[in-house]
């Protein structure tokens, strides 16, 4: 397992992280064309605690002008190491590689060949001796400036996934020379990205936790820390075996650091709290292009709260936001069609983004050629796959309507019974909802392509309550943030709930011709989807049990959208209470610390969801006026 996921580093990012292309041919005239055009410089930057951050700088040949300054700091290896190795892709893409710029990129503190300790989401602070991620790079750009030649004074920034972390890290406290920054992906704060969603542990990243859970003893270019030895392939069955979070300790043992973290710290405490980078976002003189994918299984959070807290606090910066089909960081890769998961989203979708988009901001700012962008929010609405462009996100004109549930129906409406109407379901955490088809649920590093699959295999259990709207006479767009709110009671004392916003094609939906092997007839694609543990309904550092068979309300945060449910499509919900093994299995009886609950914890418990004038479960929507 070490071997396949650590022994070519190219392959390893493209298989985990998906950020480098299948196609190693091309990589490798990728890789000729870098070694023709720039010269490799390999240098330990010293910042101001007295730590060497390794740091490799890609010149460009051409001596004759000046050049930008492009910086990317990583957790995930300067690889290949040495002054004779090149790899296969040193920029944000093949144009702005050819473009010429000086392209510098850095392990941070405590990883690969930098010195000192590593910390996830290492906390912001603030002081002139302070050191966090703003001051590693505050000082290393001042390094730059100081020890490059042929630059023209200017600084720009990017990255995807942790990357994207660094970049906006970067952004509060900046060094002025950092006159443009594009935070992708970015991780915004850890107890809504990648490891929880709304206070629940998502089990399908637990392989993952052996990446960030070592330090290292010193600077390396070998890898230090290796996967759990899992030989199984079938996920689902894996984690049943596993059974209750506390078994992991037979593979993670108090060595790593970021496992006994997540145990320890289950609520959103000062721990927590002060990892994320969102609520630093204040005073930010850089310009800013925010990236994104509709369909990142992994950081969604991220990008749309970064983006609307730089908007909120720093009103005269330029800051944009861009929002595609994409999955977790399919906008640096050169395929030819975007494809999540069955459903496509048409041709060279990733290259009209790289080519007109992403090098024209950095053009811009860094060199002063060409417009600045003539747009606030560049979307793409994921049903009639267009991109659009507006001045505001979410767009204006729209209009929040209240799609109520009643009966197994959604209506706009609104309630008319008096009774206090409820439909109710037995959750075993025994037998757990799937979040993909069984025979699609593998074992992964990070989970993606769910998050458009065919959801009929969970419209058929009893454990799911579906509801739907009448066929739409007319389109209908949704825009912006979306917000589940229900009424609920349980039989036990603990539950989550999971609600899953669905499009329903009509039955005569022709196939795909690129992809005829799947049946469009009926799917019915999952457009967006989020988890409340019910615990914490009342607050994220206040978990509290349910009281049995009284009902609650709580809210359950879907993220935004920008999609369009067709005429002759339907508008379908789903409410349960298990996602496994996206999501870990809920006990459904109150304990302190569910990373700590035994199997005898764990008991079936009935649910109900109430829909009426007292109890209103509904959705609250941002719909686009027509």
């Amino acid at each position: 397992m070490q071997n396949f996921f650590f022994g070519n580093s190219a392959l390893f990012l493209f298989l985990v992280f998906g950020l480098v292309g299948p196609d190693l041919g091309l990589g490798q005239s990728r890789e000729e064309l870098i070694r023709k055009n720039y010269t490799k410089q390999e240098f330990r930057i010293k910042v101001r605690d007295g730590v060497a951050l390794h740091t490799v700088v890609f010149s460009p040949k051409d001596r004759t002008r000046d050049y930008p300054i492009m910086l990317n700091r990583t957790p995930y290896s300067c690889k290949p190491y040495g002054k004779q190795g090149f790899p296969t892709r040193i920029g944000p893409s093949r144009f702005m590689e050819s473009e010429r710029y000086i392209f510098v990129k850095q392990d941070v503190r405590g990883r690969w060949m930098s010195e000192g300790r590593y910390d996830n989401m290492r906390p912001h602070v603030v002081g002139d001796m302070a050191v966090d991620e703003s001051s590693d790079t505050y000082d290393t750009i001042s390094w730059l400036l100081n020890h490059l030649q042929n630059h023209n004074g200017k600084v720009g920034m990017w990255g995807i996934s942790y990357p994207g972390f660094y970049t906006a890290a970067a952004l509060p406290e900046s060094h002025p020379a950092l006159v443009a920054a594009s935070p992708q992906a970015p991780i915004g704060d850890f107890f809504f990205d990648d490891f929880h969603h709304q206070g629940a542990y998502v089990q399908m990243y637990w392989m993952a936790t052996s990446v960030f859970g070592y330090q290292h003893r010193g600077p390396t270019d070998v890898p230090w820390y290796q996967l759990a030895p899992v030989t199984e392939t079938d996920a689902y069955k894996f984690y049943m075996d596993l059974g209750p979070l506390s078994n992991s300790k037979k593979y993670y043992g108090k060595d790593n650091f970021f496992w006994h973290q997540l145990v320890e710290h289950p609520n959103y405490d000062t721990f927590w709290k002060k990892r994320g980078i969102v609520q630093h976002l204040k005073n930010v003189h850089t310009n800013v292009m925010t990236v994104g994918g509709w369909f990142d299984a992994e950081d969604l959070y991220g990008p749309l709260n970064i983006y609307q807290a730089i908007e909120k606090n720093n009103p005269n910066t330029f800051n944009c936001l861009v929002m595609g089909p994409w999955s977790h960081g399919d906008w640096a890769k050169e395929e030819v069609s975007q494809v999540v998961g069955n459903i496509g989203f048409g041709e060279n979708v990733s290259e009209f983004y790289q080519q007109e988009v992403e090098a024209p901001f950095f053009r811009h700012f860094l060199k002063g050629q060409g417009g600045k962008p003539k747009f606030e929010a560049l979307v793409f609405d994921t049903g009639r796959k267009k991109w659009h462009k507006y001045a505001n996100w979410p767009p204006k004109p729209s209009s929040t309507k209240t799609l109520s549930f009643s009966g197994k129906s959604l209506t706009f409406s609104g309630h008319d019974s008096s009774k206090n109407d409820y439909r109710q379901f037995t959750s075993d955490p025994a037998d757990p909802v799937p979040y993909r088809k069984r025979e699609d649920l593998k074992i992964r590093f990070t989970p993606r392509p769910y998050m458009t699959d065919d959801q009929r295999f969970a419209s058929q259990r009893d454990d799911v309550l579906v509801f739907a709207t009448d066929v739409l006479e007319q389109d209908v767009t949704l825009a912006g943030p979306i917000t589940a709110s229900l009424h609920v009671s349980t039989t036990g004392t603990a539950a989550d709930w999971i609600v899953k916003l669905i499009d329903v094609y009509p039955e005569s939906t022709p196939s795909d011709p690129r992809r005829a092997q799947i049946d469009l007839g009926g799917y019915q694609q999952m457009v967006r989807s989020e988890v409340l543990r019910g615990r914490f309904r009342n607050g994220f550092d206040k978990p509290e049990p349910f009281v049995a068979k009284q009902v609650a309300q709580l809210e359950v945060p879907l993220q935004d959208v920008f999609h369009t449910f067709k005429k002759g499509h339907r508008i379908m919900v789903h409410v349960q209470s298990t996602w496994f093994p996206l999501i870990d299995r809920n006990p459904q009886k109150y304990v302190p610390n569910i990373f700590k609950a035994v199997e005898l914890d764990f008991q079936s418990a009935v649910h109900r969801v109430y829909f009426s004038k007292r109890f209103p479960s509904h959705l609250t929507l941002h719909v686009m006026n027509q």
